[in-house]
């Protein structure tokens, strides 16, 4: 992963890990160790949800670009049906408590893509690629006299 993938990670799994050991405190006050267990599961789902699917967009935009903004909406929209789906499926657990997490992926989802924004925005990259091989002369490409 090249640097500015990696510091990009790194910017957006670091407040959700923060999000997510706070939201693991309010559980455990709460709710006791359910609350706590379930946030810290939240926690780690949204940050293999998200990291993932970052890792993926990444080696998209570099072997398909044209396929990029394609690929990121269907790539948001897919991770945010596999949350719910997640949530649906252990609503009625007795694993962890259910609300504790179902709050904590709100959380730590919404603490996710406002740092990605954040971090993208920051990042300063290239969005064309200046192309070397051609030389420094500029081409003549209309009529000259």
């Amino acid at each position: 992963m090249p640097s500015n993938d990696a510091r990009i990670l790194l910017q957006a799994a670091v407040p959700t890990a923060a999000v997510g050991a706070i939201a693991a405190v309010v559980g455990g006050v709460v709710a006791g160790g359910e609350g706590a267990v379930g946030a810290v599961v939240a926690t780690v789902v949204v940050i293999l949800f998200m990291g993932i699917g970052l890792y993926v967009l990444q080696r998209t935009a570099k072997s398909l670009p044209h396929l990029f903004q394609a690929m990121g909406l269907m790539l948001y929209t897919a991770q945010i049906l596999l949350l719910f789906m997640f949530v649906a499926a252990f609503k009625d657990t007795t694993l962890f408590h259910p609300k504790a997490f179902a709050f904590t992926l709100v959380a730590a989802t919404l603490a996710w893509i406002g740092c990605q924004a954040l971090a993208q925005m920051k990042a300063k990259i290239l969005y064309v690629e200046p192309d070397s091989s051609k030389g420094d002369k500029p081409e003549k490409t209309g009529h000259s006299s």
